[in-house]
Protein backbone atom coordinates (compact mmCIF):
# COMPACT_ATOMS: atom_id res chain seq x y z
CA UNK A 1 0.00 0.00 0.00
CA UNK A 2 1.43 3.41 -0.94
CA UNK A 3 1.73 6.32 1.46
CA UNK A 4 -0.82 8.30 -0.59
CA UNK A 5 -3.37 5.49 -0.24
CA UNK A 6 -2.69 5.26 3.50
CA UNK A 7 -3.16 9.01 3.94
CA UNK A 8 -6.41 8.94 1.98
CA UNK A 9 -7.69 6.11 4.16
CA UNK A 10 -6.84 8.04 7.32
CA UNK A 11 -8.60 11.16 6.03
CA UNK A 12 -11.76 9.13 5.28
CA UNK A 13 -11.88 7.93 8.87
CA UNK A 14 -11.35 11.46 10.20
CA UNK A 15 -14.08 12.97 8.02
CA UNK A 16 -17.28 13.90 9.88
CA UNK A 17 -19.88 12.72 9.33
CA UNK A 18 -18.42 9.41 8.14
CA UNK A 19 -19.59 8.10 4.78
CA UNK A 20 -21.80 5.41 6.36
CA UNK A 21 -23.78 8.14 8.15
CA UNK A 22 -24.21 10.33 5.08
CA UNK A 23 -27.73 10.42 3.68
CA UNK A 24 -28.23 9.54 -0.01
CA UNK A 25 -28.83 12.63 -2.18
CA UNK A 26 -32.55 11.90 -2.66
CA UNK A 27 -33.29 10.80 0.93
CA UNK A 28 -36.47 12.32 2.39
CA UNK A 29 -34.62 13.31 5.56
CA UNK A 30 -32.66 15.88 3.54
CA UNK A 31 -35.87 17.91 3.34
CA UNK A 32 -36.04 20.29 6.31
CA UNK A 33 -39.82 20.15 6.77
CA UNK A 34 -39.93 16.35 6.69
CA UNK A 35 -36.89 16.14 8.98
CA UNK A 36 -38.67 18.25 11.62
CA UNK A 37 -41.81 16.16 11.24
CA UNK A 38 -39.78 12.95 11.59
CA UNK A 39 -37.99 14.26 14.69
CA UNK A 40 -41.30 15.22 16.26
CA UNK A 41 -42.62 11.70 15.63
CA UNK A 42 -39.49 10.23 17.21
CA UNK A 43 -39.81 12.32 20.38
CA UNK A 44 -43.57 11.89 20.83
CA UNK A 45 -43.20 8.14 20.19
CA UNK A 46 -40.62 7.92 22.98
CA UNK A 47 -43.10 9.52 25.35
CA UNK A 48 -45.83 7.30 23.99
CA UNK A 49 -43.91 4.26 25.22
CA UNK A 50 -44.33 5.55 28.76
CA UNK A 51 -48.07 6.05 28.36
CA UNK A 52 -48.52 2.69 26.62
CA UNK A 53 -47.22 1.00 29.78
CA UNK A 54 -48.12 3.50 32.50
CA UNK A 55 -51.82 3.94 31.77
CA UNK A 56 -52.80 0.22 31.70
CA UNK A 57 -50.40 -0.54 34.57
CA UNK A 58 -52.08 2.19 36.61
CA UNK A 59 -55.40 0.46 36.00
CA UNK A 60 -54.18 -3.14 36.39
CA UNK A 61 -51.75 -2.81 39.31
CA UNK A 62 -52.69 0.33 41.23
CA UNK A 63 -56.48 0.19 40.78
CA UNK A 64 -56.73 -3.64 40.45
CA UNK A 65 -58.89 -3.44 37.32
CA UNK A 66 -60.75 -6.53 36.13
CA UNK A 67 -60.48 -7.73 32.50
CA UNK A 68 -63.91 -6.19 31.81
CA UNK A 69 -62.75 -2.85 33.21
CA UNK A 70 -59.62 -3.00 31.03
CA UNK A 71 -61.86 -3.64 28.04
CA UNK A 72 -64.09 -0.72 29.00
CA UNK A 73 -61.05 1.57 29.35
CA UNK A 74 -60.01 0.73 25.80
CA UNK A 75 -63.61 1.14 24.61
CA UNK A 76 -63.74 4.66 26.09
CA UNK A 77 -60.56 5.57 24.20
CA UNK A 78 -62.14 4.35 20.95
CA UNK A 79 -65.68 5.71 21.37
CA UNK A 80 -64.82 9.25 20.16
CA UNK A 81 -63.70 7.85 16.80
CA UNK A 82 -67.16 6.40 16.22
CA UNK A 83 -68.95 9.50 17.48
CA UNK A 84 -66.83 12.31 16.05
CA UNK A 85 -64.76 11.06 13.10
CA UNK A 86 -67.16 12.01 10.32
CA UNK A 87 -67.96 15.57 11.46
CA UNK A 88 -64.31 16.22 12.32
CA UNK A 89 -63.35 15.31 8.74
CA UNK A 90 -65.72 17.92 7.34
CA UNK A 91 -64.26 20.52 9.67
CA UNK A 92 -60.66 19.56 8.87
CA UNK A 93 -61.21 20.07 5.13
CA UNK A 94 -62.09 23.71 5.93
CA UNK A 95 -59.12 24.61 8.16
CA UNK A 96 -55.33 24.43 8.14
CA UNK A 97 -54.15 21.04 9.38
CA UNK A 98 -50.79 21.83 10.99
CA UNK A 99 -52.20 24.10 13.75
CA UNK A 100 -54.74 21.39 14.63
CA UNK A 101 -51.94 18.82 14.88
CA UNK A 102 -49.86 21.11 17.12
CA UNK A 103 -52.78 22.00 19.41
CA UNK A 104 -53.67 18.33 19.75
CA UNK A 105 -50.19 17.39 20.97
CA UNK A 106 -50.39 20.15 23.61
CA UNK A 107 -53.86 19.08 24.79
CA UNK A 108 -52.81 15.45 25.22
CA UNK A 109 -49.86 16.62 27.34
CA UNK A 110 -52.30 18.45 29.65
CA UNK A 111 -54.62 15.42 29.90
CA UNK A 112 -51.75 13.07 30.77
CA UNK A 113 -50.45 15.48 33.42
CA UNK A 114 -53.87 15.45 35.09
CA UNK A 115 -53.49 11.75 36.06
CA UNK A 116 -50.55 12.16 38.48
CA UNK A 117 -52.14 15.37 39.85
CA UNK A 118 -55.38 13.57 40.73
CA UNK A 119 -53.39 10.62 42.10
CA UNK A 120 -51.41 12.89 44.45
CA UNK A 121 -54.70 14.42 45.62
CA UNK A 122 -56.07 10.93 46.35
CA UNK A 123 -58.89 10.96 43.80
CA UNK A 124 -57.62 8.54 41.16
CA UNK A 125 -60.20 5.94 40.13
CA UNK A 126 -61.26 3.89 37.14
CA UNK A 127 -64.07 6.34 36.22
CA UNK A 128 -61.46 9.13 36.11
CA UNK A 129 -59.26 7.02 33.82
CA UNK A 130 -62.31 6.36 31.64
CA UNK A 131 -62.77 10.13 31.34
CA UNK A 132 -59.11 10.73 30.50
CA UNK A 133 -59.18 7.95 27.90
CA UNK A 134 -62.32 9.41 26.32
CA UNK A 135 -60.85 12.92 26.23
CA UNK A 136 -57.58 11.69 24.67
CA UNK A 137 -59.63 9.83 22.07
CA UNK A 138 -61.52 13.05 21.24
CA UNK A 139 -58.23 14.86 20.62
CA UNK A 140 -56.84 12.00 18.52
CA UNK A 141 -59.93 12.07 16.29
CA UNK A 142 -58.99 15.46 14.90
CA UNK A 143 -55.27 15.86 15.66
CA UNK A 144 -54.42 12.34 14.49
CA UNK A 145 -56.25 12.85 11.22
CA UNK A 146 -54.58 16.23 10.77
CA UNK A 147 -51.16 14.64 11.35
CA UNK A 148 -51.73 12.15 8.55
CA UNK A 149 -52.74 14.94 6.15
CA UNK A 150 -49.74 17.09 7.09
CA UNK A 151 -47.52 14.27 5.84
CA UNK A 152 -49.12 14.51 2.38
CA UNK A 153 -48.39 18.26 2.37
CA UNK A 154 -44.70 17.61 3.08
CA UNK A 155 -44.02 14.47 1.02
CA UNK A 156 -44.81 13.77 -2.68
CA UNK A 157 -47.56 11.18 -3.11
CA UNK A 158 -45.36 8.74 -5.00
CA UNK A 159 -43.09 8.52 -1.94
CA UNK A 160 -45.77 7.97 0.70
CA UNK A 161 -44.90 4.32 1.37
CA UNK A 162 -41.27 5.36 1.89
CA UNK A 163 -42.35 8.19 4.21
CA UNK A 164 -44.60 5.95 6.28
CA UNK A 165 -41.78 3.40 6.54
CA UNK A 166 -39.40 6.13 7.77
CA UNK A 167 -42.03 7.30 10.25
CA UNK A 168 -42.32 3.73 11.49
CA UNK A 169 -38.54 3.63 11.80
CA UNK A 170 -38.70 6.74 14.01
CA UNK A 171 -41.29 5.00 16.17
CA UNK A 172 -39.21 1.83 16.24
CA UNK A 173 -36.21 3.69 17.63
CA UNK A 174 -38.42 4.85 20.49
CA UNK A 175 -39.84 1.35 20.89
CA UNK A 176 -36.39 -0.19 21.31
CA UNK A 177 -35.13 2.27 23.92
CA UNK A 178 -38.45 3.42 25.36
CA UNK A 179 -39.98 0.37 27.06
CA UNK A 180 -36.95 -0.46 29.17
CA UNK A 181 -36.60 3.17 30.26
CA UNK A 182 -40.35 3.44 30.80
CA UNK A 183 -40.43 0.27 32.90
CA UNK A 184 -37.54 1.50 35.05
CA UNK A 185 -39.17 4.92 35.43
CA UNK A 186 -42.51 3.39 36.39
CA UNK A 187 -40.78 1.13 38.91
CA UNK A 188 -38.91 4.13 40.37
CA UNK A 189 -41.66 6.78 40.66
CA UNK A 190 -44.89 4.85 40.02
CA UNK A 191 -47.03 4.59 36.92
CA UNK A 192 -49.07 7.80 37.42
CA UNK A 193 -46.03 10.07 37.91
CA UNK A 194 -44.28 8.47 34.93
CA UNK A 195 -46.97 9.99 32.69
CA UNK A 196 -45.38 13.40 33.32
CA UNK A 197 -42.43 12.28 31.18
CA UNK A 198 -44.73 11.80 28.19
CA UNK A 199 -46.33 15.20 28.83
CA UNK A 200 -42.92 16.91 28.75
CA UNK A 201 -41.86 15.11 25.56
CA UNK A 202 -45.13 16.07 23.87
CA UNK A 203 -44.45 19.71 24.66
CA UNK A 204 -41.00 19.38 23.06
CA UNK A 205 -42.73 17.86 20.01
CA UNK A 206 -45.01 20.90 19.90
CA UNK A 207 -42.02 23.24 19.75
CA UNK A 208 -40.53 21.28 16.85
CA UNK A 209 -43.80 21.15 14.91
CA UNK A 210 -44.29 24.90 15.23
CA UNK A 211 -41.17 25.38 13.09
CA UNK A 212 -42.55 23.47 10.09
CA UNK A 213 -43.63 25.56 7.10
CA UNK A 214 -46.07 23.93 4.68
CA UNK A 215 -47.89 25.37 1.70
CA UNK A 216 -51.54 24.45 2.10
CA UNK A 217 -53.85 25.46 -0.72
CA UNK A 218 -57.46 25.61 0.39
CA UNK A 219 -60.25 26.54 -2.00
CA UNK A 220 -63.35 27.31 0.07
CA UNK A 221 -66.64 26.42 -1.56
CA UNK A 222 -69.03 29.24 -2.36
CA UNK A 223 -71.91 27.29 -0.76
CA UNK A 224 -70.30 24.99 1.79
CA UNK A 225 -72.84 22.95 3.75
CA UNK A 226 -71.98 20.57 6.56
CA UNK A 227 -74.26 17.64 5.66
CA UNK A 228 -73.61 17.80 1.92
CA UNK A 229 -69.86 17.92 2.56
CA UNK A 230 -70.12 14.97 4.93
CA UNK A 231 -72.12 12.96 2.37
CA UNK A 232 -69.55 13.85 -0.30
CA UNK A 233 -66.71 12.41 1.82
CA UNK A 234 -68.59 9.21 2.67
CA UNK A 235 -69.74 8.88 -0.94
CA UNK A 236 -66.18 9.20 -2.23
CA UNK A 237 -65.04 6.31 -0.03
CA UNK A 238 -68.08 4.21 -0.98
CA UNK A 239 -67.34 4.61 -4.70
CA UNK A 240 -63.72 3.46 -4.38
CA UNK A 241 -63.57 -0.38 -4.36
CA UNK A 242 -60.04 -0.25 -2.97
CA UNK A 243 -61.02 1.96 -0.02
CA UNK A 244 -64.04 -0.23 0.77
CA UNK A 245 -61.90 -3.38 0.73
CA UNK A 246 -59.21 -1.76 2.88
CA UNK A 247 -61.74 -0.47 5.41
CA UNK A 248 -63.31 -3.92 5.73
CA UNK A 249 -60.02 -5.78 6.12
CA UNK A 250 -58.31 -3.37 8.52
CA UNK A 251 -61.54 -2.93 10.51
CA UNK A 252 -61.72 -6.69 11.12
CA UNK A 253 -58.03 -6.66 12.08
CA UNK A 254 -58.75 -3.90 14.60
CA UNK A 255 -61.40 -6.13 16.20
CA UNK A 256 -58.90 -8.98 16.54
CA UNK A 257 -56.17 -6.66 17.81
CA UNK A 258 -58.27 -5.04 20.53
CA UNK A 259 -59.65 -8.38 21.70
CA UNK A 260 -56.07 -9.55 22.25
CA UNK A 261 -54.64 -6.24 23.44
CA UNK A 262 -56.88 -5.69 26.46
CA UNK A 263 -55.56 -8.83 28.19
CA UNK A 264 -51.85 -8.77 27.35
CA UNK A 265 -50.80 -6.61 30.35
CA UNK A 266 -52.95 -8.81 32.61
CA UNK A 267 -51.26 -11.95 31.25
CA UNK A 268 -47.82 -10.42 31.83
CA UNK A 269 -48.51 -9.29 35.40
CA UNK A 270 -50.90 -11.98 36.68
CA UNK A 271 -50.05 -15.18 34.81
CA UNK A 272 -46.36 -14.65 34.05
CA UNK A 273 -45.67 -12.76 37.31
CA UNK A 274 -43.70 -9.90 35.74
CA UNK A 275 -43.19 -6.58 37.52
CA UNK A 276 -43.29 -3.15 35.89
CA UNK A 277 -39.60 -3.10 34.93
CA UNK A 278 -39.72 -6.64 33.54
CA UNK A 279 -42.79 -5.79 31.46
CA UNK A 280 -40.91 -2.78 30.09
CA UNK A 281 -37.93 -4.93 29.12
CA UNK A 282 -40.25 -7.38 27.35
CA UNK A 283 -41.70 -4.51 25.32
CA UNK A 284 -38.27 -3.97 23.78
CA UNK A 285 -39.29 -6.92 21.60
CA UNK A 286 -41.99 -4.69 20.15
CA UNK A 287 -39.35 -2.16 19.22
CA UNK A 288 -37.20 -4.79 17.54
CA UNK A 289 -40.15 -5.95 15.46
CA UNK A 290 -40.87 -2.39 14.39
CA UNK A 291 -37.21 -1.78 13.48
CA UNK A 292 -37.08 -4.86 11.26
CA UNK A 293 -40.42 -4.20 9.57
CA UNK A 294 -39.88 -0.47 9.06
CA UNK A 295 -36.38 -1.06 7.68
CA UNK A 296 -37.51 -3.76 5.25
CA UNK A 297 -41.15 -2.71 4.83
CA UNK A 298 -40.69 -0.46 1.81
CA UNK A 299 -38.57 -3.14 0.11
CA UNK A 300 -41.10 -5.89 0.92
CA UNK A 301 -43.94 -3.71 -0.36
CA UNK A 302 -42.12 -3.06 -3.65
CA UNK A 303 -41.34 -6.77 -4.06
CA UNK A 304 -44.74 -8.25 -3.11
CA UNK A 305 -46.95 -5.25 -3.81
CA UNK A 306 -48.82 -3.12 -1.24
CA UNK A 307 -51.83 -5.47 -1.18
CA UNK A 308 -49.99 -8.76 -0.50
CA UNK A 309 -47.71 -6.97 2.00
CA UNK A 310 -50.82 -5.89 3.90
CA UNK A 311 -52.06 -9.50 4.00
CA UNK A 312 -48.68 -10.68 5.28
CA UNK A 313 -49.05 -8.23 8.18
CA UNK A 314 -52.40 -9.78 9.18
CA UNK A 315 -50.86 -13.26 9.23
CA UNK A 316 -47.79 -12.25 11.26
CA UNK A 317 -49.98 -10.65 13.95
CA UNK A 318 -52.24 -13.71 14.09
CA UNK A 319 -49.30 -16.08 14.60
CA UNK A 320 -48.00 -13.91 17.45
CA UNK A 321 -51.28 -13.83 19.39
CA UNK A 322 -52.06 -17.51 18.86
CA UNK A 323 -48.66 -18.82 20.01
CA UNK A 324 -48.93 -16.82 23.28
CA UNK A 325 -52.42 -18.20 23.88
CA UNK A 326 -50.90 -21.71 23.79
CA UNK A 327 -47.70 -20.93 25.75
CA UNK A 328 -47.03 -22.23 29.30
CA UNK A 329 -46.90 -19.94 32.37
CA UNK A 330 -43.14 -20.25 32.93
CA UNK A 331 -39.92 -18.89 31.46
CA UNK A 332 -40.98 -20.11 28.01
CA UNK A 333 -44.18 -18.14 28.48
CA UNK A 334 -42.11 -14.97 28.98
CA UNK A 335 -40.21 -15.73 25.76
CA UNK A 336 -43.56 -16.28 24.03
CA UNK A 337 -44.78 -12.91 25.36
CA UNK A 338 -41.77 -11.18 23.78
CA UNK A 339 -42.34 -13.07 20.51
CA UNK A 340 -45.97 -11.95 20.53
CA UNK A 341 -44.95 -8.29 20.91
CA UNK A 342 -42.36 -8.66 18.13
CA UNK A 343 -44.87 -10.28 15.75
CA UNK A 344 -47.54 -7.70 16.52
CA UNK A 345 -45.28 -4.71 15.91
CA UNK A 346 -43.78 -6.14 12.72
CA UNK A 347 -47.20 -7.10 11.37
CA UNK A 348 -48.75 -3.74 12.28
CA UNK A 349 -45.99 -1.86 10.44
CA UNK A 350 -46.51 -3.98 7.30
CA UNK A 351 -50.24 -3.28 7.54
CA UNK A 352 -50.19 0.45 8.12
CA UNK A 353 -47.38 1.67 5.87
CA UNK A 354 -49.36 0.21 2.98
CA UNK A 355 -52.86 0.98 4.25
CA UNK A 356 -52.07 4.67 4.83
CA UNK A 357 -50.16 5.09 1.57
CA UNK A 358 -52.86 3.38 -0.53
CA UNK A 359 -55.73 5.45 0.81
CA UNK A 360 -53.81 8.72 0.50
CA UNK A 361 -52.60 7.92 -3.01
CA UNK A 362 -56.14 7.65 -4.45
CA UNK A 363 -57.65 10.72 -2.74
CA UNK A 364 -57.67 14.29 -4.11
CA UNK A 365 -56.33 16.92 -1.71
CA UNK A 366 -59.70 18.66 -1.04
CA UNK A 367 -61.13 15.33 0.20
CA UNK A 368 -58.20 14.13 2.33
CA UNK A 369 -59.72 15.22 5.64
CA UNK A 370 -63.10 13.61 4.99
CA UNK A 371 -61.56 10.46 3.48
CA UNK A 372 -59.18 10.03 6.42
CA UNK A 373 -61.86 10.57 9.04
CA UNK A 374 -64.29 8.27 7.20
CA UNK A 375 -61.70 5.51 6.96
CA UNK A 376 -60.71 5.89 10.61
CA UNK A 377 -64.40 5.77 11.54
CA UNK A 378 -64.98 2.62 9.52
CA UNK A 379 -61.94 0.70 10.78
CA UNK A 380 -62.50 1.63 14.43
CA UNK A 381 -66.21 0.77 14.60
CA UNK A 382 -65.28 -2.93 15.13
CA UNK A 383 -62.47 -2.04 17.59
CA UNK A 384 -64.77 -1.10 20.48
CA UNK A 385 -66.78 -4.36 20.35
CA UNK A 386 -63.46 -6.21 19.99
CA UNK A 387 -62.16 -4.65 23.22
CA UNK A 388 -65.37 -5.48 25.08
CA UNK A 389 -65.31 -9.04 23.69
CA UNK A 390 -61.71 -9.50 24.82
CA UNK A 391 -62.56 -8.24 28.31
CA UNK A 392 -65.60 -10.52 28.55
CA UNK A 393 -63.70 -13.60 27.37
CA UNK A 394 -60.79 -12.82 29.68
CA UNK A 395 -63.03 -12.46 32.73
CA UNK A 396 -65.44 -15.35 32.12
CA UNK A 397 -63.40 -17.95 30.20
CA UNK A 398 -59.76 -17.01 30.80
CA UNK A 399 -57.24 -14.48 29.53
CA UNK A 400 -55.83 -16.84 26.91
CA UNK A 401 -59.21 -17.27 25.23
CA UNK A 402 -59.18 -13.60 24.25
CA UNK A 403 -55.70 -14.02 22.74
CA UNK A 404 -56.76 -17.19 20.94
CA UNK A 405 -59.81 -15.51 19.41
CA UNK A 406 -57.64 -12.60 18.23
CA UNK A 407 -55.01 -14.93 16.73
CA UNK A 408 -57.42 -17.27 14.93
CA UNK A 409 -59.45 -14.29 13.71
CA UNK A 410 -56.38 -12.58 12.24
CA UNK A 411 -55.28 -15.74 10.42
CA UNK A 412 -58.76 -16.23 8.96
CA UNK A 413 -58.74 -12.57 7.93
CA UNK A 414 -55.40 -13.04 6.14
CA UNK A 415 -56.83 -16.01 4.22
CA UNK A 416 -59.91 -14.00 3.22
CA UNK A 417 -57.90 -10.92 2.21
CA UNK A 418 -55.52 -13.04 0.12
CA UNK A 419 -58.48 -14.28 -1.93
CA UNK A 420 -60.00 -10.79 -2.25
CA UNK A 421 -59.13 -9.66 -5.81
CA UNK A 422 -59.05 -5.94 -5.04
CA UNK A 423 -56.49 -6.35 -2.24
CA UNK A 424 -54.40 -9.19 -3.68
CA UNK A 425 -53.98 -7.54 -7.08
CA UNK A 426 -52.62 -4.21 -5.81
CA UNK A 427 -48.98 -4.64 -6.84
CA UNK A 428 -48.07 -0.94 -7.24
CA UNK A 429 -49.17 2.28 -5.58
CA UNK A 430 -52.15 3.54 -7.62
CA UNK A 431 -52.47 7.05 -9.00
CA UNK A 432 -55.37 9.50 -8.79
CA UNK A 433 -56.18 8.98 -12.51
CA UNK A 434 -56.29 5.20 -12.11
CA UNK A 435 -58.49 5.48 -9.03
CA UNK A 436 -60.89 7.78 -10.85
CA UNK A 437 -61.15 5.32 -13.73
CA UNK A 438 -61.72 2.39 -11.36
CA UNK A 439 -64.57 4.20 -9.57
CA UNK A 440 -66.18 5.17 -12.84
Amino acid sequence: MTSDTTSAGRRSWLTWPPSWLTLPPADLLRDLAYRRLWLSILISSLGGQVTMLALPLTAAVLLHATPSQMGLLTFMELAPFVLLSLPSGVWLDRVRKLPVYVAGEAMIAVLLASVPLVWVLGGLSMPFLYGVGFAIGCVFVTAGTAAQIVLTQVVPRDRLVEAHAKNALASSGAEVAGPGLAGALIKLVGAPLALLADAVLLLISVLILRGIHVQEVRTPKAQAHFWSDLKEGVGFVAKQPLLVALATAVGLWQMCYHAAMVVQILIATRELGLNERQVGLCYVGMGLGTVVASTLGNRISRHLGPGPCLVLGFAVCGVGWLQLALAPSNAWGVVSFVVMLLCFSAGAVLIFINFLALRQAVTPEPLLGRMTSTMRWLILIPAGPGALLGGYLGEHLGLRYALGVGGVGALLLAAWAWHHPVIRNVRTLPTLDAASAASG
